[in-house]
């Protein structure tokens, strides 16, 4: 079964294509159009249906729903607009597939770990889960958490280790994939 979804993921890859834009305040427009459209999806429209669709409350405490689920919003939110600028002024290109950066990132939370976006994407909808408390947000996030693992594994970093070739290759040995800290098989060899 992983095979054969793997290898269907393989087939249909969507083309990435490095920006042409020059002017920064331009790129960061595209940056925020991009993000405005990402939390009204997935931040807003599928946690509000899936609440809909599973009504049943988790038992979170109030005050650890109320004040985790607020600290990983906030901290998501300054993590994602930061690395938004840095894509825009050091990577000369957006998160968009047909604007992406020119120059690999590597500054910024980059160098903490290797995708720092969706981090703070997941991040953002971690703390939906904590401060809604609902069975049908936590069944969402895991879901896209584990959406975004599979995109990253199998479509992302190859698409990056075939552009920035070497470079990305030693940054990987670098820098962990998701949590700062935790080594990866590639990096302790």
């Amino acid at each position: 079964m992983k095979g054969t979804a793997v290898a269907a993921f393989k087939l249909y890859r969507p083309r990435v294509r490095q920006s042409k834009t020059q002017n920064t305040v331009i790129l960061w427009g595209k940056s925020l159009l991009n993000a405005l459209l990402f939390i009204a999806v997935f931040m807003v429209v599928l946690p509000c249906a899936a609440h809909r669709i599973i009504t049943v409350k988790a038992t979170i405490p109030p005050a650890i729903g109320i004040w985790g689920g607020g600290i990983l919003v906030c901290a998501g939110m300054v993590m994602w607009i930061h690395c938004l600028w840095v894509f825009s002024h050091k990577g000369r290109g957006t998160p968009l597939m047909l604007d992406a950066p020119k120059n690999l990132v590597t500054g910024g939370f980059f160098r903490i770990v290797r995708n720092p976006i969706m981090l703070a994407e997941l991040m953002i909808i971690w703390g939906e889960v904590l401060f809604s408390a609902n069975l049908g947000i936590l069944i969402y996030a895991i879901v896209i958490s584990m959406i975004a693992h599979i995109l990253v594994v199998y479509f992302e970093e190859p698409e990056l280790k075939g552009r920035f070739g070497k470079q990305y290759e030693e940054y990987c040995r670098q820098v962990p994939r998701w949590l700062p800290g935790i080594k990866s098989k590639q990096r302790r060899e």
